[in-house]
This record gives C-alpha cells, sequence and structure tokens, in this order.
C-alpha cells in the first residue's frame, strides 16, 4: 500500500510537472505570435475592476487601522488629563465628587467609541477584504485552465492539418481538448458572474462604512460636549466659591533670576536727552550764578569795574565749587545721608544705528536702530507667533519697537546675532521676549 502511494504521489508530481511545462511551451509560443491566444475583453476589463477594488480597500483597511491607533492614542492622553485634575482638585473643594465622576464617565465614553469603531466599521471591513483572496486565486486558476485550452486546442489543429493523419492521436486530442475546454468555461462563467456583482458592491460597503463612523463620531462628541459642560459648569461654581478671578500668566525663569522679574525696560539709547548745562544745574538743584543777586546789583557799572567784579566771581564760583565737590566726596562715604544721590546716566547718541564718537566698526553691521546686546540665560519657548525661541547662550540684538506704545512692561524686541549675521532678514527675523531670561553684555 506503501508503495502504491507513492507511486501515485509520483505520478501527480510527474503530471504537474508536464502541465507546467506544456503551459510555458504555450506562453512562449504565444508571445512570439507562433500560436494564436484567446482573449475575453470583458473579462479582462473586469479583473481590472477586481484589482483596482481590492488596492482601495486595503487602503482604507490600512487608514482605518491607523484612526483606531489615533483614537486610542487621544483616549489615553485624554484619560491622564482627567487624572491630573483629580490630584490637583483637592478634596475640600466644591464639586471634588462631581469631578471623579465626569472623569470616569469620560474614559468609559471613549472606550465605547473605540469598541463601536472596532466592531461596526473594522471587522466590517476585514470580512469585506476576506473575500478577495479565494477570488483572486480562483482568477490565477482560470488564467492556467485557459492556457491549457488553448494548448489542446493547438494540438488537436495540428494534428488535423498533418499530412499523416493518425486518427486515434486525433481522437484523444479532440477528448482532451472537450475536457479543458469544459472545465475553463466552468470556472469562467461562475467568474464572469462574480466579478461585476463584486465590483458593484464596493459603493454600499463605502457608504455603509462612512455613514457608520460619521454616526459614531458624532454620537461621541454629542455625549463628549454634554460631560465639558458639566465640568466647565463644576469649575464656574468653584471660582465663585473662592471668589478668584483669573490673571494672565507669563513664564517666569528659575529663582535665581527672579530678581530681574521686576526690570523693566530700559529708555533706548537714541531717546536719551543729551544733558546740558542747565539740566546738570537743574538737578543739582543750585542756581546759575548769573541769577544770584548780589548787593548793589541795581547800581550801574563802569566797564572795568564790570570786567573786575565778572574775574571776582569767577574766582569765587572756582573756590566754591571745589569746596562743594570736596564736601560731595565726603558725605558719598558716610552711611546716612539725609537726600538721595541723583545719577544722570547718560548715552552716547546714535545716528542710524551708529554711536557718534565710537568706533564705527563696532555699530557697521548691526540692524537698524541697534540699542545693546543681550544674552539668553534660560530657555524660552515661543507661545505666539511674534515671539524669538531662545536657547541658553544665544545672543540678541535689541532693537527699538516701531510703536513705542506697543512694548510691554518687561518685554523687548529684537533679532538673534546668529540670524542676523546668515540672513540679514529685518522684518523676518525679529521678534519679542521676556527681558528677565536674558542678561545684557554690551
Amino acid at each position: 500500500m506503501a508503495e502504491m502511494g507513492k507511486g501515485v504521489t509520483a505520478g501527480k508530481i510527474a503530471s504537474n510537472m508536464q502541465k507546467k511545462l506544456t503551459r510555458a511551451q504555450e506562453k512562449v509560443l504565444q508571445k512570439l505570435g507562433k500560436a494564436d491566444e484567446t482573449k475575453d475583453e470583458q473579462f479582462e476589463q473586469c479583473v481590472q475592476n477586481f484589482n483596482k477594488q481590492l488596492f482601495e480597500g486595503s487602503k482604507l483597511q490600512k487608514d482605518l487601522r491607523t484612526y483606531l491607533a489615533s483614537v486610542k492614542a487621544m483616549h489615553e492622553a485624554s484619560k491622564k488629563l482627567t487624572e491630573c485634575l483629580q490630584e490637583v482638585y483637592e478634596p475640600e473643594w466644591p464639586g471634588r465628587e462631581e469631578t471623579n465622576k465626569v472623569a470616569e464617565n469620560n474614559d468609559l465614553l471613549w472606550t465605547d467609541f473605540h469598541q463601536k469603531l472596532v466592531d461596526q466599521a473594522l471587522l466590517t471591513m476585514d470580512t469585506y477584504l476576506g473575500q478577495f483572496p479565494d477570488i483572486k486565486s480562483r482568477i490565477a486558476k482560470r488564467g492556467r485552465k485557459l492556457v491549457d485550452y488553448d494548448s489542446a486546442r493547438h494540438h488537436y489543429e495540428s494534428l488535423q492539418t498533418a499530412k499523416k493523419k493518425d486518427e486515434v492521436k486525433i481522437a484523444k486530442a479532440e477528448e482532451e481538448l472537450v475536457k479543458a475546454q469544459k472545465v475553463f468555461e466552468e470556472m469562467n462563467i461562475d467568474l464572469q458572474e462574480e466579478l461585476p456583482s463584486l465590483w458593484n458592491s464596493r459603493v454600499g460597503f463605502y457608504v455603509n462604512t462612512f455613514q457608520s463612523i460619521a454616526g459614531l463620531e458624532e454620537n461621541f462628541h454629542k455625549e463628549m460636549s454634554k460631560l465639558n459642560q458639566n465640568l466647565n459648569d463644576i469649575l464656574v461654581n468653584l471660582e465663585k466659591e473662592h471668589g478668584t478671578s483669573t490673571y494672565p500668566v507669563k513664564a517666569q525663569p528659575s529663582d535665581s533670576t527672579s530678581a530681574k522679574a521686576n526690570k523693566t525696560p530700559s529708555s533706548p539709547p537714541d531717546g536719551t536727552p543729551v544733558t546740558s548745562p542747565e539740566t546738570k544745574s537743574s538737578v543739582n538743584h543750585e542756581p546759575e550764578p548769573s541769577t544770584l543777586e548780589t548787593p548793589g546789583g541795581g547800581i550801574p557799572k563802569s566797564p572795568s569795574q564790570s570786567t573786575e567784579a565778572a574775574a571776582a566771581g569767577a574766582e569765587a564760583a572756582g573756590k566754591e565749587a571745589g569746596a562743594e565737590a570736596a564736601k560731595t566726596e565726603t558725605d558719598s562715604g558716610s552711611a546716612s545721608s539725609s537726600l538721595p544721590a541723583v545719577v544722570v546716566e547718560t548715552f552716547p547718541a546714535t545716528v542710524n544705528g551708529t554711536v557718534e564718537g565710537g568706533a564705527p566698526s563696532e555699530r557697521a553691521d548691526m540692524p537698524p536702530g541697534f540699542l545693546f546686546k543681550v544674552q539668553a540665560m534660560h530657555d524660552y519657548t515661543a507661545t505666539d507667533s511674534d515671539e524669538l525661541q531662545l536657547k541658553t547662550g544665544d545672543v540678541v540684538l535689541v532693537i527699538p519697537f516701531d510703536n513705542p506704545e506697543e512694548q510691554d512692561e518687561g518685554w523687548l524686541m529684537g533679532v538673534k546675532e546668529s540670524d542676523w549675521l546668515q540672513h540679514k532678514e529685518f522684518d523676518q527675523c525679529r521678534g519679542v521676549f521676556p527681558e528677565n531670561f536674558t542678561e545684557r553684555v554690551q
């Protein structure tokens, strides 16, 4: 029995090898034009539609899986956010239990949404694509049977056209032709019916799939909107109970730079008024020597007397100024001072970004209106399109605002030195940044 089984198996293998060889030979003859090929244009169009339908369905399945993965990720992110709210919500605050209930319903809503998407969309998609592999293999088998039919037909025709006819071989070839034709036509008829029906079914499947997704999304967002409204009511009630008000919060650096948080933007050097002798004398609260009244000031004097009086007055003023300077130096060393010292800080005047009287090479390559340089002491992440992104160590060239009224306290306008040197694009590179994240270096 074992030997007989082996013989049958070997016979099947030999038969299959013979079929493959015959099919290969027939295909070569057809490509060379020595044998005609049976073609069915209608069936070929059905096969093209089948391949297109399979490709579109596989892409839809892939995108749907990506969508479900995104829903799962959003679920996890929402869950962590609500857990954070539960952690910061103190037990004695009103609405604690309602907040926990909102968080629980939020988690259940996300879970239900994901599961319904799997059941009504993904599993349906898998079932829809599950029929394609069998049909694809039957199409391939139908192609092989068509080659067998053409080969049998050509063999039968060659025997009939031979000069020396062998009736036995002709009868056997005819029998093989009828058998091959029957097998091919059975498969061909089945596929001719199934392929158009499958192609037309895609419309209804797409409609049902996307309607299910749209309906699930609509219900999910509707229920999620209710939960968010409940949470908002809880937080509004909490705000009323505690009588708090909302204030805009700006990002602050570490404690080491907390002293810089109260620093207001310094006046631009271009706007610093030039100190005149009259200004200095008014600051020091000393009247001009010419305005001091002297005894007999209303009596006219001769030119010689006026000259002598002017010389004497100049000498007296010089002595008085020297005495005042010495007194000032003495008083400055004292710990207790009755009047605060007035310091007048002057800046070099600039014309078109160039320091007058200074080295031209220092500011010749600076942006228009350059004021001074600062260096970032901390990283700063921009929160708006008009802000600069800073990394520790970045050097920023500070420039004045186009409209001084737009400048907020604690904020400066500037352009990063690296961007300016590389692009020279003034309007595209400039932006605002918090002054307390930086330190002036020039």
